[in-house]
């Protein structure tokens, strides 16, 4: 991993069409960076806007404003054209190996699918390619000629693993890839990302609604709350020192396997996610966090550092 940036994320914004001239607001003025080589991890509630972030980079749905660069270049300013042949560096992972997965065709076709999208190798240099990265994700060759309802959750997600691979991209969504997934096959997963990350030298936005997931995977975590960013920081800080009552509420959540173990009561958070259409006024969190004052109703804190690498959007640490 170096300092350089391979992402920066400017300012993005998101919003969706909604009834009576309303918007909803599903990223709205997000800004970070993702380092060549690192794994940064994305974590909040189901409709926090994550996975609208990680299409948005890849201009999978087209961001309403804000600046998006990829290896330095602005993909805001790139026609469709530029933009296909440039996706062969950036692949996504979804969520739900179920559904990514054509049922019409087999194993070796859809592995295979980018490869003749983009024209690269014959068709001999494409079936060797295919059985290459089965065995790459740890699939035996042979299951190229099966189709995808022979296979279990986790032997699905490795095959969209393979697939993501096949053009030997540089940066790779992964959205939620392991939450369909059994907690022992999500071990299994989240290994095999880390390997073929250090064998191929990928870049990860690795986007989950689980802080323990991310923990083992992740060299930075964020994590959002209804459409922003609420604090931004170095693995090891965010589980050790969680700055913002948001994140601070997320761990508490972890269940621990200890029977026996003791530890506090967690925080827990009153009310309901508020509708994206009409965030409320301020920090959005006010309406349910434990700490909040009148000026968090009022005010909307910045998104600033607050010690080396560690960045966090509450006035509790002004």
């Amino acid at each position: 991993m170096t300092n350089q940036p391979l992402v920066e994320i400017k300012n993005l914004k998101k919003y969706f069409p909604a009834s009576q001239n309303q918007v909803v607001r599903a990223v709205d003025g997000v800004s970070f960076t993702i380092r060549r080589g690192e794994t940064l991890g994305l974590v909040g509630e189901s409709g926090c806007g994550k996975t609208t972030v990680g299409r948005s980079i890849l201009r999978l749905v087209e961001p309403t404003s804000g600046e998006i660069r990829f290896d330095e270049q602005d993909l805001m300013k790139l026609g469709r054209g530029e933009m296909r042949a440039l996706r062969r560096r950036m692949q996504i992972i979804f969520q739900d190996p179920y559904s990514s997965l054509d049922p019409r065709m087999k194993v070796g076709s859809i592995i295979a699918e980018p490869l003749e999208i983009h024209s690269v190798g014959n068709r001999k240099e494409r079936k060797d390619r295919v059985a290459e990265l089965l065995r790459v994700v740890g699939l035996d060759p042979d299951y190229a000629n099966r189709y995808p309802h022979q296979f279990s959750g986790g032997q699905r997600q490795r095959i969209g693993i393979a697939r993501a691979l096949a053009l030997n991209p540089d940066f790779i969504v992964a959205d939620e890839p392991v939450s369909a997934l059994d907690v022992s096959v999500q071990a299994q997963v989240v290994n095999l990302m880390q390997d073929l990350q250090e064998r191929f030298g990928l870049t990860y936005l690795f986007i989950s609604h689980g802080l323990a997931v991310v923990k083992h995977i992740s060299t930075r975590v964020g994590v959002m709350y209804l459409g922003k960013l609420v604090e931004l920081a170095p693995a090891e800080e965010i589980y050790t020192n969680p700055l913002h009552p948001y994140t601070q509420a997320l761990l508490a959540a972890i269940p621990v396997p200890d029977p026996d173990a003791k530890r506090e009561a967690p925080q827990r958070l009153g009310g309901d996610v508020p509708n994206p259409i009409a965030p409320p006024a301020g920090c959005r969190f006010h309406t349910r966090c434990p700490f909040a004052t009148e000026r968090c109703g009022r005010e909307e804190p910045e998104f600033k550092e607050v010690s080396p690498g560690h960045f966090v959007a509450c006035f509790l640490h002004e």
